[in-house]
């Protein structure tokens, strides 16, 4: 059995709808949809997620929402109109996505997932009722019935181990198509709750391991996963296939096919993931799988650069003999919840790198003036403009002299590297550089592992 998931790019609208059910019936092993809400039509358009985040946010603030909702309503409208639905059958969502405002939540936060997850459930619900209007046995199973339960805030939750005692519980007809909703579950309270943004890879992945899929075909609108950015690098090779890990350490510092997060289920339940193009669905796309017995076929399997960080420096002499130097910093991040991504350090010196898109000038501040009083450093300063590239490849593992291969093209180049830090795994290598350099590193890097 399989799962499949489609994402909005592969549900935007009634072609892509009807490409999807092509695919979906062209192999009866396909018993499981996942889908997302509809994304983009064409450039200039909205994801009725933004339009679903628009909607909620104007009930918050007491604004008119005819206007908003009828945009929603008019993207369900145009699917069900593309395959003749009648209108009778469509009534029920568009009644939901209408009633939402009267909805029981604790507050805002909850209504603004509840009014997200609507993308995704009425793309579910429509995709049921067209599947059976063609005349396949369909069945629309929300969250609830099937048991995803999560906790954490409602708009970023994470799964809960119950769901796979109930998965387990759950039945179906081996003649019937099971579609669910992506993007979120349910709360121990009933309340909906959704995981983060691009989530509907997160509940696919949920559903494989917890229905005991064979493989979780992932569609998308890319023919595969690259080893480098084609935005950075012109036509770069395509990955056929690797490991959980290497797509773990690519999704983390910028790969965005495939949800990062949505690798646990999977690797827990041990199902391989194949990312697949929906408008090529022939071409074999890139196959994730479990690194036993995984022979690489390079040494490097992909380069991704992401700007998103910052740094902050601290220099003072004898630190290594300070007991509690980096604690009491630590406890000064804990306090304002601020977590970091990394921390390379020395006898004399720590850099710690955080996501900058979490902290403002106001919070830097903060802990800079707090961390300058508890430690006393010798020398404290911000780096604004830090770009983390991760090389990555399980044929590094046992390669003599791959630094030095990383290292040479960045210095011929002329880029500064004033990190480097290989991970304890020893299939990725990470380099810290200015922002402004990180494309040309990762093109450097790229051309001296995959030129020839």
């Amino acid at each position: 059995m399989k799962v499949v998931k489609f994402g909005g790019s592969s549900l935007a609208d009634g072609d892509s709808f009807a490409q999807a059910i092509k695919i979906i019936t062209a192999d009866p092993e396909r018993r499981v949809i996942v889908t997302s809400a509809p994304g983009k039509r064409h450039a200039g358009d909205t994801k009725v997620t933004d339009l679903l985040i628009k909607y909620a946010r104007s009930v918050i603030d007491g604004q008119a929402t005819d206007d908003v909702l009828q945009q929603v309503t008019d993207r369900y409208r145009a699917i069900a109109n593309h395959f003749h639905l009648p209108a009778s059958q469509l009534t029920p969502i568009i009644d939901r996505l209408r009633d939402l405002p009267n909805g029981d939540y604790p507050n805002n936060q909850y209504l603004l997932a509840a009014f997200k997850a609507h993308g995704e459930r009425s793309n579910a619900q429509l995709m049921a009722l067209i599947l059976n209007h063609l005349g396949y046995e369909a069945r629309f199973v929300t969250p609830t019935a099937a048991g995803i339960r999560v906790s954490g805030t409602p708009n970023n939750a994470s799964v809960i181990p119950e769901t796979y005692s109930l998965l387990d519980q759950f039945t179906a007809k081996q003649s019937e198509l099971l579609v669910f909703p992506g993007f979120y579950g349910i709360t121990l309270a009933g309340h909906i709750a959704t995981f983060s943004r691009g989530g509907s890879d997160i509940t696919g992945a949920i559903l494989a391991r917890g229905l005991h899929a064979d493989l979780y075909e992932n569609f998308t609108d890319v023919d595969a996963i690259y080893a480098a950015n084609p935005s950075v690098v012109d036509e770069p090779q395509p990955v056929r296939k690797m490991t959980y890990r290497e797509m773990r350490e690519l999704s983390y510092a910028g790969f965005s096919v495939f949800h990062d997060e949505a690798l646990i289920p999977a690797i827990e339940g041990n199902v391989p993931i194949n990312v697949k193009n929906t408008h090529h669905p022939e071409k074999p796309g890139t196959l994730i799988v479990p690194d036993k017995d995984f022979q690489p076929s390079d040494i490097v399997t992909g380069i991704v650069s992401g700007k998103h960080f910052a740094a902050l420096y601290l220099h003072k002499y004898l630190l290594n003999k300070q007991t509690g130097f980096t604690l009491r910093i630590l406890e000064i991040l804990a306090k304002y919840h601020v977590s970091y991504e990394h921390m390379p350090s020395g006898i004399d010196d720590i850099t710690i790198i955080m996501d900058r898109n979490l902290v403002d000038d106001q919070l830097i501040d903060t802990i800079s003036n707090e961390i300058q009083e508890a430690v006393n450093p010798d020398r404290l300063e911000w780096i604004n403009n830090y770009a983390i590239t991760m090389v990555v490849g399980e044929g590094m593992r046992n390669r003599i002299g791959v630094i030095n291969d990383i290292l040479a093209p960045l210095a011929h180049n002329h880029i500064a590297v004033p990190m480097i830090n290989q991970g304890a795994s020893r299939i990725s290598i990470m380099i810290g550089t200015d922002d402004q350099d990180a494309d040309n590193a990762v093109r450097a890097i790229y051309h001296r592992f995959f030129a020839n």
